[in-house]
């Protein structure tokens, strides 16, 4: 017997007689569609005050505008874009109240991150490895003069550190908050000077977890943590 999902009343003109399978594949490309535009938002591809336009989307993802709206309804939810009447969907730009949240997820994240360890096993080799290539990426980015590179591979290393609590929907927030941190970046006039000084910390950092001195990585993790929220709110 068929049956269909329990909807709001507002959703329901779209979704009568959809059948459970069809909502978890509408479901999956809705999913696919926020993964893509949070990917192009880490990478720099999208800053703030970009339009993000329905008739573009709808043809570049091939998707119906339906399927759309529901994925830039969650990009608006999770902080990155915002909707305003009369010029639709836009990518959003943070103020400091918002770097102040932020940071504090990441304190609380990325130094709870390196306190596990000392109490069980060592890192997943995985996710070291993830790191190591995080920071020869950003190293060789630096070299091209790339510097949005080095600010996605910068941002992708943080990432791992956050992987290294074990924790898949932790790992999915995280990278909401690591879209937002790339807005931020782009607030830098000279992206050059602003993320030149991270690239040797990130290696530091490494270097500390791989030897397996988690209470220097914290203590350096802190410092580093309070120079970063500093620098982004003197950007503003």
């Amino acid at each position: 017997m068929t049956r269909t999902v329990s909807m709001p009343v507002s959703d329901l003109a779209v979704t009568k007689n959809k059948t459970v399978t069809e909502h978890i594949e509408e479901e999956s490309v809705t999913e696919r569609i926020v993964t893509q535009i949070r990917d192009k938002i880490i990478c720099g591809d999208l800053a703030p005050g970009t339009p993000l336009t329905e008739a573009d989307l709808t043809k570049a993802f091939d998707v119906s505008r339906n399927t759309l709206r529901e994925a830039l309804r969650q990009i608006c939810r999770e902080g990155l874009a915002v909707h305003y009447r009369h010029r639709g969907v836009v990518v959003r730009t943070l103020t400091r109240t918002d770097v102040r949240d932020i940071f504090r997820v990441r304190r609380t994240l990325e130094l709870q991150a390196l306190a596990l360890p000392g109490k069980t096993d060592s890192p997943d080799p995985a996710v070291l490895h993830a790191m190591a290539a995080a920071c020869d990426a950003t190293a060789q980015a630096a070299l091209q003069e790339d510097w949005r590179s080095v600010g996605t591979h910068s941002l992708r290393f943080h990432q791992y550190i956050v992987e290294m609590i074990g924790s898949a929907l932790l790992d999915q927030f995280f990278r909401t908050i690591l879209a937002q941190l790339r807005l931020l970046f782009s607030a830098a006039p000279d992206e050059r000077r602003f993320q030149l000084p991270w690239i040797e910390r990130d290696r530091e950092l490494y270097d500390l977890i791989v030897a397996r001195e988690y209470k220097r990585a914290s203590k350096k993790l802190s410092d580093y943590l309070d120079r970063s929220e500093e620098a982004l709110i003197d950007l503003l």
